[in-house]
């Protein structure tokens, strides 16, 4: 086998399908690089995948495996570049023989295509579940929570609790606002308390009872001197204290 005509007429062939795509380094060996793109790579604007392999020619190609190398990469993953370069070298073994670049560069193709082509449906999948999650979330702002019969006694056992709270509460607010017969009618004590207020000097204060019938007030006597309340004189002869007479 003329192992020289057979690289050059790989070469003719591979520089015709990759045109611009391909790059000669070297003739004596042949040297090369072909970049491989994800398969929309001109219409994809969110970082497509893209790598440029590196191919040299051995003395007895094609029957030796060639060299082979991933030159650049972007947007892939180091674990998985070098993953495709144990593929295609396993790959090179097995057609040994036969020219082969094209069978390589058009495997790494396919596997370029399906790593974008999973990574995109993992986007999407993530995507839908995120819109599932904030879809739940929104039903369940509107559905509540589902009654049983657990439910029903665990929540009446807590309204019944509060309910007795606040009554005990407004009881107790209540009690702190009692009138002022409730206040004498509850405590006896006050009956002693008003006695104390009417004594004087040691001495007991008389007042007509039938003023205090009249629900009548002790009013200073400057205050009538000065005309600040209208009172008739008679009324004055019921009381036994000269500065003090009761008023409504």
């Amino acid at each position: 086998m003329d192992y020289q005509e057979e690289q050059t007429n790989e070469i003719i062939v591979l520089n015709s399908i990759y045109g611009d795509e391909m790059t000669i380094l070297s003739e004596e060996p042949y040297e090369f690089e072909i970049d491989v793109k994800y398969s929309d790579y001109e219409d994809r604007t969110e970082n497509p995948p893209f790598l440029v392999i590196y191919c040299k020619y051995t003395e007895k190609y094609p029957d030796e495996v060639p060299i082979i190398a991933i030159d650049k990469k972007e947007n892939l993953p180091e674990s998985e570049v070098n993953q495709l370069k144990e593929y295609l070298i396993n790959l090179a073994e097995k057609n040994i023989g036969t020219v082969m670049i094209y069978t390589l560069i058009t495997a790494a193709q396919d596997w370029i295509n399906d790593f974008e082509d999973n990574a995109k449906k993992q986007v999407a999948l993530e995507k839908e579940k995120k819109a599932k999650i904030e879809a739940d979330n929104e039903r369940k702002k509107f559905e509540g929570t589902q009654v049983t019969k657990e439910t029903f006694l665990k929540w009446k056992l807590n309204f019944d609790a509060e309910r007795n709270i606040s009554k005990t509460q407004e009881i107790t607010e209540k009690s702190k606002k009692l009138t002022g017969r409730e206040l004498f009618m509850k405590d006896i004590s006050l009956n002693e308390s008003d006695l104390k207020f009417l004594e004087e000097d040691g001495e007991m204060v008389k007042i007509d009872f039938l003023l205090l019938l009249f629900g009548i007030y002790l009013v200073p006597m400057p205050a009538i001197r000065n005309s600040e309340f209208e009172i008739h004189e008679n009324w004055l002869q019921f009381l036994d204290i000269p500065n003090v007479i009761l008023l409504l």
